[in-house]
């Protein structure tokens, strides 16, 4: 499907990481009265710099008198003032879709991006995409109204790293055992150090097993030889 509101283009942008700053809205000079987004190609799936805007498709109130025929002062600084006003109007467009509960992780992830959280967390989350820091805001914020630490520590890994889980281990000392599913790196080692700096609760520690599973009597899939991590 293509790209046919502004809010739509914003949306797109958003997922894909793109600066809402770098996308420049110019007046359309061809457009279709049925579409608000002035396209060459109807179906285009990439967002392009310059993104020329049917201005009379749902803001002819607004723009009427701004672009007539016969107006041929101040072009310039009329393409600037559409280019604000467009996405002023793209930013209403966004907000009226969103409820109580999405501006509520806004704020968590905005507060994370500008490091109310810690610098560490701040840095962190420049290795998650946005679809990520977006599930890490939303359990940020069930922390908040639950204070269930380790079930959303278990919740949050499971998203992020589909092959982990985390077994608890209580009977000597309270430890988080967990195990990723996957070759240890770097990248990845920092990744996981961000759940847990949010999430793991002080008197827990941890163990971490990567690629290898330690072996539990009674599952065959953990006690592979040659495949077997000792615990």
């Amino acid at each position: 499907m293509g790209l046919n509101y502004i809010w739509d283009l914003m949306v797109k942008a958003q997922r894909s990481g793109k600066s809402k700053k770098g996308i420049y809205f110019l007046p359309a000079k061809v457009y279709s009265p049925y579409m608000e987004l002035s396209l060459v190609d109807i179906n285009a799936m990439q967002i392009e710099r310059e993104v020329e805007v049917n201005p009379y498709y749902r803001f002819y109130d607004i723009f009427r008198d701004m672009f007539t025929l016969d107006n041929e002062e101040s072009e310039e600084l009329r393409n600037a003032l559409f280019d604000i006003m467009i996405h002023f109007l793209a930013d209403i467009d966004l907000m009226q879709g969103m409820n109580r509960r999405e501006y509520c992780i806004r704020f968590v992830l905005k507060d994370m991006e500008e490091g109310l959280f810690g610098e560490d967390v701040r840095r962190g989350l420049a290795l998650f995409d946005r679809d990520e820091r977006e599930i890490i805001a939303v359990n940020v914020l069930r922390l908040y109204e639950t204070g269930e630490a380790v079930y959303l520590l278990k919740d949050t890994m499971r998203k992020l790293f589909r092959r982990s889980t985390i077994y608890v281990n209580c009977e000597e000392k309270d430890e988080l055992v967990f195990y990723v599913g996957q070759k240890e790196s770097a990248e990845t080692k920092a990744r996981i150090e961000l759940v847990r700096r949010i999430f793991l609760p002080i008197r827990f520690d941890t163990e971490i097993y990567w690629e290898h599973h330690f072996g539990i009597q009674g599952y065959e899939e953990t006690m592979r030889i040659d495949r077997i991590a000792l615990y």
